[in-house]
């Protein structure tokens, strides 16, 4: 998780999500050209021939999953990720949000989100992708440096990055968002200042800036076991997360979460805003993670295993788990706590889980803004600096 270092002034983030809302959709496309070797998705290089069966098992799953959790109404977000999403053809790209559509339901308004790699990008395809449906598209450009995509091992260059995001405007798309990374080995604070600088010079709707990780089972791990990788030091990467905070801040951006920040408030992410303030969420796809009424699962990983599964006609499930009421308020406030940069609002939470907070959990609050690591502001309750720090030791106070 990225450092939490902010003196911004806050706002309020107010959008409950009762246990009868309406879920959010998210499809997940586990295909890539390449695997970055920093990554630890369920993301698989060279199966490109499995793609169509892919696309007909994810509508087989939709249906099933919806006669099994039935809507609570349409949904408001599709959120279409992986992988390379854009390495599907406009056309199976549209089947799936028709097959979202027919059998969970979409708002008129739903927010429709599909990310792509710059490589994958022209002007024609992003037309397509607006005519099948996508009104927001995520472009992973990770860096505007030449020795940072190298190091990352992406295959664009800086320009190519440039190229795609102007191909995405040209074609009509009027709300982009940008991936970032910063901390990767060998980055210098002018390096990290010039991407903010283009960022700001572009002008995209939204923007999400991720510390860079390394993830057990990765060769970004195994080269630091070696020695031959050089992890970024953990002070350096606060001070390039605090200079996002401030140059965004100055700009104008809202920074509404940990890692994003907004242009304007309406373009938010809808759909991420669902996890953050543990929403439920239908998930389908290989590996994908759902949480409907009391039940949490996750899919099976391998695609060619998913889609044998899905052709059953049952949920191609690996995993499930019953949630209380307990741990789904505990969740509510770590996940608030941890990520949303308000903390957790106490009439959001009375909303979601028909309980006042102060009453559940009044005196662990009180514990610990005693100690100057929560406070309360108006209506929300959030983590301090200090308790940012520390906070998976404040977090587990919370845990039934």
């Amino acid at each position: 998780m990225s450092p939490i270092h902010t003196n911004q002034t806050q706002r309020t983030l107010a959008v409950p999500l009762p246990d009868s809302a309406p879920a959010g959709i998210y499809v997940h496309i586990p295909f890539c050209r390449y695997i970055c070797p920093y990554c630890d998705f369920n993301v698989y290089a060279r199966q490109d021939e499995l793609i169509p069966a892919y696309v007909a098992a994810l509508e087989r799953e939709m249906a099933t999953a919806a006669e099994v959790y039935p809507p609570a109404g349409p949904s408001p977000t599709l959120f279409i990720g992986g992988g390379t999403p854009s390495l599907l053809r406009p056309e199976q790209i549209a089947a799936i949000i028709d097959a979202a559509a027919r059998h969970v339901g979409l708002a008129p308004d739903a927010e429709i989100t599909m990310e792509s790699n710059p490589d994958n990008l022209s002007a024609e395809y992003c037309r397509d992708l607006l005519a099948a449906g996508v009104n927001r598209l995520s472009i992973g450009v990770q860096s505007l440096q030449a020795p940072g995509l190298k190091v990352l091992g992406r295959l664009h260059g800086p320009a190519g990055a440039e190229r795609a995001f102007e191909a995405a405007r040209k074609a009509g798309i009027d709300n982009l968002s940008l991936d970032f990374i910063y901390g990767w080995p060998g980055q210098t604070p002018e390096q990290w200042v010039a991407d903010l600088e283009r960022i700001l010079a572009w002008e995209p709707e939204h923007v999400s800036l991720y510390a860079l990780i390394i993830e057990e089972g990765t060769p970004y791990q195994r080269a630091v076991r070696r020695g031959s990788l050089r992890p970024v030091e953990d002070d350096d990467v606060a001070a390039y997360y605090d200079r996002a905070v401030e140059r965004l801040a100055a700009a104008g951006w809202e920074h509404y979460e940990i890692s994003n920040w907004a242009r304007q408030p309406e373009r938010r992410s809808i759909h991420n805003t669902i996890y953050w303030q543990n929403g439920r969420y239908y998930g389908i796809g290989a590996g994908a993670h759902s949480y409907l009424g009391t039940t949490r699962a996750s899919n099976i990983r391998l695609p060619a295993r998913y889609i044998e599964a899905a052709a059953t006609g049952g949920l191609p499930r690996a995993e499930s788990e019953e949630i209380t009421p307990e741990i789904a308020m505990a969740e509510t406030m770590m996940l608030g706590l941890r990520l949303l940069i308000d903390g957790v609002s106490a009439r959001d939470f009375q909303a979601r889980h028909g309980v006042d907070l102060e009453a559940r959990y009044g005196e662990v609050i009180d514990r610990f803004a005693g100690m100057g690591l929560i406070e309360r502001v108006n209506d929300c309750v959030r983590l301090t600096p200090q308790g940012a720090m520390v906070s998976n030791a404040v977090l587990a106070e919370f845990l039934p």
